[in-house]
């Protein structure tokens, strides 16, 4: 589905590690989990000042959370920025301890758009709701620590396809 006003050229959308491959773990006040969550804003004004209006997120926890949060920072203090939920299921956070549901429907509700790729879980609703991203923008910002899974996958299938990949390394 295409939005008005949303083009591939003026969207960038987001990669990134769960908590279980950061250093930090959950950590989040961390000095290096704080560290990256700078870098990040800051790719994130790069990202502005390359014309991306549109952010596309997958809230997953973790990396997805710090993207999230950081693009509805950046859409309080420039103007045309909107911020878009890419969700694989409906089930995606029911399994998730109680705080951390409560901070993802919280992010969701203050998201301009949410999107359900599929309505039920299965193997493959992560990787399409990855493709949606990536398939709807020009830009990738990846927190990537060279690990096997799905943020390796959605890297690969962005160089795939052309877009602009900026990459935050993990600091271990």
């Amino acid at each position: 589905m295409r939005r008005i006003g949303m083009d591939r050229e003026q969207t960038c959308c987001f990669t990134g590690h769960r908590p279980e491959k950061l250093p930090w773990r959950y950590d989040e006040s961390d000095p290096r989990c704080v560290e990256l969550k700078g870098r990040l804003a800051a790719a994130l004004g790069d990202a502005y000042g390359k014309g991306k209006r549109h952010f596309i997120c997958g809230m997953a926890q973790g990396a997805d959370f710090y993207f999230c949060e950081a693009a509805l920072a950046l859409r309080e203090n420039r103007p045309g920025v909107t911020v878009e939920a890419a969700l694989p299921c409906e089930e995606q956070a029911a399994r998730w301890r109680e705080r951390d549901r409560d901070r993802y429907f919280g992010l969701i509700r203050r998201c301009d758009f949410e999107t359900m790729v599929q309505h039920h879980y299965d193997r493959g609703c992560m990787l399409r709701r990855d493709r949606y991203m990536v398939d709807r923008s020009s830009m990738l910002i990846a927190v990537y620590g060279g690990m096997l899974g799905g943020t390796m996958y959605t890297l690969s299938y962005a160089m795939k396809h052309g877009l602009d990949i900026v990459t935050l390394d993990v600091q271990s």
